[in-house]
């Protein structure tokens, strides 16, 4: 196994509830009110659906896809959940600082270290928003691939904070069999006095639909037998998953983060109003590779497939565009 490459689920697609739209030649994050599931592959107008999308709205008979049927990979619920405060590097992607509230890992002129953590609101590093919560779920639609897996990422504190209790909770009262419960991504929507009495939406972990809890928790001791009785170890893959993620310091790798930034770190955005309807501007500890620039070149948008054809030819690509 290469060392310092964090050994991750295997991703099929991408569920958001939000998406990344030009307005005024920039490209911006905007909150939505239902989810989307995607594949990995964008087209020009952006993340290409997944077939899944298209189906399950037709199973379920609605334009707009609210809840989704899902079951997770792990028992422990941080595996299937993992939720740090995270501050990265706009111009590379790369992340800077990545933490729980107690100890830290950041880059810093001597390479990585450990450091203690006081959460963003005791850090000075943390000011402004530099530094936000920022959480990937993992979960499986449909059985097509037992081990493959969609992820959901958010900075969104309500969803972090509903996630992290439910799977906790679930894992408690079924007695360990998180993995067999058969669950569903719920979209909720709430007003506070910071969203200006405004919708923001968030999502939520809850058994299906059509199920009570103990019928779920009954149905997933079945699934547990059923299991244990063809040898599928659940213990062994929990113990993998463990140690695939601790092989790497950081999760993501730097072109993931490049467009994590675009939808969850937009430039100049409140912070009740990106894709996952909480978002913050970003920021550079001292003494990382980029310490001593200023803020504003180290949160500049990266540059379009049009700035680099500009810079290119020489000339303005609109320009190229509406000759005769």
């Amino acid at each position: 196994m290469i060392k310092g490459l964090a050994i991750t689920p295997p991703i099929l697609g991408r569920i958001s509830i939000g998406s990344v739209v030009e307005k005024n030649g920039k490209r911006l994050p905007v909150k939505e009110d239902f989810f989307t599931i995607t594949s990995q592959v964008q087209g020009r107008n952006g993340w290409v659906n997944h077939p899944l999308d298209e189906e399950l709205r037709k199973k379920a008979g609605v334009d707009k896809l609210r809840s989704i049927p899902v079951s997770v990979l792990f028992n422990e619920p941080d595996l299937n959940l993992r939720a740090e405060y995270s501050m990265f590097d706009r111009q590379t992607g790369r992340p800077l600082c990545v933490g729980n509230g107690e100890t830290c890992r950041r880059f810093t002129d001597s390479g990585m270290q450990s450091l203690p953590c006081p959460s963003p609101d005791g850090c000075e590093l943390a000011k402004n928003g530099a530094c936000k919560p920022y959480g990937r779920l993992n979960v499986q639609i449909g059985d097509d691939d037992e081990l493959g897996s969609f992820i959901f990422r958010t900075t969104g504190f309500n969803s972090i904070r509903t996630l992290a209790a439910r799977l906790s909770y679930y894992q408690a009262v079924s007695g360990n069999l998180l993995a067999c419960l058969p669950l569903e991504l719920r979209l909720r929507g709430k007003s506070t006095t910071m969203s200006h009495r405004s919708a923001i939406y968030y999502v939520d972990l809850t058994v299906r639909e059509g199920l009570t809890l103990e019928a779920a928790i009954t149905q997933a001791r079945e699934t547990d037998k059923r299991r244990r009785e063809c040898g599928y170890d659940q213990a062994a893959l929990d113990g993998t998953a463990a140690q695939g993620f601790a092989n790497g310091a950081f999760e993501e790798s730097a072109e993931e983060t490049l467009e994590t930034l675009e939808e969850f770190y937009p430039v100049s955005e409140d912070s009740e109003s990106a894709a996952s309807a909480e978002s913050a501007s970003t920021g550079v500890p001292h003494g990382s590779p980029t310490a001593g620039k200023p803020l504003e070149a180290l949160v500049r948008p990266r540059p379009s497939l049009m700035d680099k054809l500009d810079k290119k030819l020489g000339a303005p690509h609109s320009a190229l565009l509406d000759r005769p």
